[in-house]
């Protein structure tokens, strides 16, 4: 009998295979789609600190990114460059194979095309039943890890509940003239609670995309008409779509279950990014467990600790970029605009370039950095109101 399943064969879930393995466990990975990587649903900035960290190989990047341009709803422009590369484009289903070939090489096995379809608990272990296609099949483990991505039923059917504020996301491969950096549009009229993107990717190509409260496609098919007759696209391809969870489940563990990554909503708020933050609790995940299989105690009580060290870990800048994007979401576009005119009177741009709180990752200290900077918010809102 294997030592642990894990459902989901992205970054998270390969990472925790790869883990696992090398501590001499036995594991196996499922994963629903016949190609790893396959489909695309993710714009593919990964911050440099992520980068470093978990020692991502140099073959997946792209390009570099050293600035961002910011656009009102009039389009006023307000531009943040630093002189060190602060991100990295990425090849985002190179990434998620290379991860799985390092789980591979660590002795994990992988079933494709190979659908989780229910999980129950036994007296010495777990039970998993997997469909590929018009079979059904039993496998059994001491424990589950849940890394399936945004929009799993599993964590619900064990009794997890449910992620309860998300947002709808689209994107689109698209050619591009003129754009040699990340550009990023925020307007209600283009996304709705959220942003919109455009990413060169070289070679004359980028990701188009953004997210929104919904129909996410209609949205995005107007803002690639926009930018097309500003002469920044010239074709486009197929778009894709998916959701993102920007609230983190309530439990994200059972009795020889933990959830990790999207399915748990592990999520930066701010951005809608979840390789990070779903890498760093996969770390957590596997000290949970190597300690469990040491003790062999996989208990409700003992997985709990995931989650109380996960939260320590992430607690208060999930909470801040919640409330951040909560209020976001309440503004219309006059007063949209009107923070960008107070940023670009103040210099605001400049000064959380120089801040100690500028990290890619880390939005917490910049948040509030910010709300100093722009304040008094109260005043803000009574004179803004649409």
């Amino acid at each position: 009998m294997p030592d642990a399943l894990i459902v989901g064969a992205g970054p998270v879930g390969s990472y925790i295979a790869q883990k696992l393995a090398g501590l001499g466990y036995e594991v196996e990975v499922f994963e629903d789609h016949k190609v790893i990587g396959e489909p695309v649903q993710c714009s593919g900035i990964i911050g440099r600190e992520c980068f470093e960290r978990f020692d991502m190989p140099q073959n997946i990047v792209l390009t570099e990114s050293k600035s961002a341009k910011f656009f009102s709803p009039t389009d006023r422009c307000l531009k943040l460059a630093t002189d060190g590369v602060q991100a990295y484009i990425i090849d985002r289903k190179a990434l998620d194979e290379a991860m799985a070939q390092r789980a591979r090489d660590a002795g994990a096995t992988y079933h494709l095309s190979t659908k989780v379809i229910d999980i129950s608990m036994g007296d010495d272990g777990v039970q998993v039943t997997t469909s590929n296609g018009s079979n059904l099949e039993l496998h059994y483990a001491k424990v589950v890890i849940i890394a399936s991505g945004f929009g799993s039923k599993l964590p619900y059917s064990l009794g997890l509940g449910r992620v309860s504020y998300y947002i709808a996301g689209a994107q689109m491969e698209v050619d591009i003239t003129g754009v040699d950096e990340v550009e990023l549009y925020f307007s209600q009229r283009i996304a709705p609670g959220f942003f919109g993107w455009l990413i060169p990717t070289g070679g004359g190509k980028g990701l188009a995309g953004l997210f929104a409260r919904s129909r996410p496609r209609q949205h995005l098919s107007k803002m690639i008409g926009n930018l097309r007759s500003k002469g920044k696209i010239t074709t486009e391809g197929k778009i894709t779509a998916g959701g993102v969870p920007l609230k983190p489940l309530a439990r994200t563990y059972a009795e020889r279950v933990l959830v990790v990554g999207d399915a748990a909503g592990q999520v930066k708020p701010t951005t809608g990014g979840g390789v990070y933050y779903g890498l760093l609790c996969a770390d957590i995940a596997v000290d949970t467990l190597h300690q469990s299989f040491i003790s062999n105690d996989f208990s409700k009580k003992t997985m709990s600790s995931y989650q109380k060290a996960w939260r320590k870990r992430l607690g208060r800048e999930l909470k801040m970029g919640y409330l951040a994007r909560r209020l976001y979401a309440k503004m219309n576009d006059r007063q949209i605009e009107t923070l960008f005119k107070i940023a670009e009177s103040k210099g605001i741009a400049h000064i959380l370039m120089e801040s100690k709180n500028m990290r890619f990752d880390w939005h917490g200290g910049l948040l509030l950095e910010s709300l100093k900077q722009i304040g008094p918010w109260r005043y803000f809102f009574s004179r803004h109101k649409s």
